[in-house]
C-alpha cells in the first residue's frame, strides 16, 4: 500500500508552475530564456501600499487576526463591493484569505459532496478542475471555442447542468484567454441559472480591472439580483495592485457559506498575514490612480503580442478584452517536423520544443482543456516581449 493519500491520484501538478520552474533551471544553467509562463504584473507593489505594510510593521500589528480578516480590512472590501460592483454585504458575508487560490479552495471545500459536479468552462485556469477533484467532486468541462470568443454559451450551460451539478465556476476576464463576458452575454447566462436554483455561482473576478477598449466589467450577481444568494463573488489584490505575493484574496456571499468557508479555514492556514492585510487596507481604500496607468502599458503589449503572433507561420491569435494572457492556436503547426528533427504532434510539443529551440517559455493549451494552443503571459517588459515574439516566429518559420 501506497504511503500517499489515495486523493493525490486524482491531482496533476500545476502546468503553469511546472513551466515557470522549468525556465528557472534553464535559466540558471546560463540559457537565455524568457518566461511567460508566469502570471504575475512586472510592475512593483505602489508605494503607498508597502508604506502601510511598513506602518503595520512598526505600530505591532503583528499578532494573530480573526481567522476570517480583519475588520478593517472587511470594511474595505465591503466598500469596494458596494461602490464598485453595486453589491451590498455585510461583514459575517465577508472572508479573507490567503490568496484567492485559497478562497476558492475554501469554498470547494467546504460544499462539495462525493459525486457533485461542477460545470468549469475550458479553456479554464488549470486549478479549477484540480480543486473540485481533490474535494471529491466531478470537474464537467464545457469546451468553449474561438469561434465563440472562447464564452460560455448559454445553450452550451442549459446542456450541461444536471441533478448533480452544485456549482458553475466562471472567470471574467479569463485566465488563460483574456475573454470577458460583456453585461448582454452575462445576463443570457443568468436568464439560464436562475431557471436552476440548485446550481451556485462561483465568481473569479480576479482580472476586473485588467480590461481595454472601454470594455465595461459586471459580475453576474450584479447582473442578476436574484442570484446573489446562491452566488459567492471571489476577487483579491494580487493582480490590479501588483501583490502576488502579498497573497491576499477575499470573498462576498451568503452568511452560512462564508461561515463554512471559515471553518476551513480555521483549521489550514488561519488568518491571512496581518501585515499583507493591512497593506491590502490601503490598496483598496488607496489611490487607483496607477491602475489605469499600468492598464496603458498593458493594452500596448497586448496589441504588439497579437500582432506580432498573427505574422508567426501557422499561428492564429484573438485580441482579448482583459487579463494579460493570450491564447493562440497553434494548429497550423501541427504535423510539421522542427530542426531537432521532431515532429510537433500536439501543443505540448509545440512548447517543448519551442523552449529547447528558442528559450521561449509558455504554457501548452491543453493544460487549460483545450488545445492545440499556447497560453502566453504578456505582464513583462515590453523588449522581452518583443524578443519572445520574434523567436517565436523563427521557431515557426523553421518548421517544416
Amino acid at each position: 500500500m501506497s504511503f500517499l493519500a489515495a486523493a493525490l491520484d486524482r491531482v496533476k501538478p500545476s502546468a503553469t508552475i511546472a513551466v515557470t520552474d522549468k525556465a528557472r533551471v534553464l535559466k540558471a544553467a546560463g540559457r537565455n530564456v524568457i518566461g511567460l509562463g508566469a502570471g504575475e504584473p512586472d510592475f512593483d507593489t505602489p508605494d503607498n501600499i508597502k508604506q502601510a505594510a511598513i506602518k503595520a510593521i512598526q505600530d505591532g500589528k503583528t499578532k494573530y487576526t480573526a481567522v476570517d480578516g480583519i475588520p478593517e480590512l472587511k470594511e474595505a472590501i465591503i466598500g469596494k463591493f458596494q461602490r464598485e460592483n453595486g453589491l451590498a454585504y455585510k461583514p459575517n458575508q465577508v472572508i479573507v484569505g490567503v490568496g484567492g487560490k485559497q478562497v476558492l479552495y475554501n469554498a470547494l471545500m467546504a460544499t462539495i459532496n462525493p459525486g457533485d459536479q461542477v460545470i468549469i468552462p475550458a479553456p479554464y485556469w488549470v486549478s479549477y478542475p484540480e480543486m473540485v477533484a481533490l474535494a471529491g467532486g466531478e470537474p464537467v468541462p464545457v469546451v468553449c471555442t474561438a469561434a465563440h470568443g472562447f464564452k460560455l454559451q448559454p445553450e452550451a450551460l442549459e446542456k450541461a447542468i444536471t441533478p448533480k451539478t452544485k456549482w458553475l465556476i466562471l472567470c471574467s476576464p479569463s485566465n488563460p484567454t483574456g475573454a470577458a463576458y460583456t453585461k448582454a452575454e452575462l445576463k443570457a447566462l443568468t436568464e439560464v441559472l436562475v431557471k436552476h436554483p440548485h446550481v451556485w455561482i462561483m465568481t473569479d473576478d480576479m482580472y476586473e480591472h485588467l480590461v481595454y477598449d472601454d470594455f465595461v466589467f459586471t459580475t453576474p450577481a450584479q447582473v442578476e439580483p436574484s442570484l446573489y444568494d446562491r452566488t459567492l463573488t471571489v476577487n483579491g489584490v494580487s493582480k490590479a495592485y501588483c501583490m502576488t505575493g502579498w497573497r491576499i484574496g477575499y470573498a462576498g456571499g451568503p452568511a452560512q457559506l462564508i461561515k463554512a468557508m471559515a471553518t476551513i479555514q480555521s483549521q489550514s492556514t488561519s488568518n491571512p498575514c496581518s501585515i499583507a492585510q493591512w497593506a491590502a487596507v490601503e490598496a483598496l481604500n488607496g489611490p487607483q490612480n496607477f491602475i489605469p496607468a499600468n492598464n496603458k502599458v498593458f493594452k500596448e503589449r497586448r496589441d504588439l503580442v497579437v500582432s506580432m503572433l498573427n505574422q508567426a507561420n501557422g499561428i492564429e491569435c484573438p485580441r482579448p478584452e482583459g487579463a494579460f494572457y493570450v491564447y493562440p492556436s497553434c494548429a497550423g503547426t501541427i504535423g510539421k517536423t522542427a530542426p531537432s528533427g521532431k515532429v510537433i504532434d500536439n501543443d505540448e510539443a509545440f512548447v517543448t520544443e519551442l523552449l529547447e529551440t528558442e528559450g521561449v517559455a509558455v504554457v501548452q493549451g491543453s493544460a487549460f482543456g483545450l488545445g492545440p494552443a499556447f497560453r502566453i503571459s504578456y505582464a513583462t517588459k515590453t523588449s522581452d516581449l518583443e524578443d519572445a515574439c520574434k523567436r517565436i516566429q523563427r521557431f515557426c518559420g523553421n518548421l517544416r
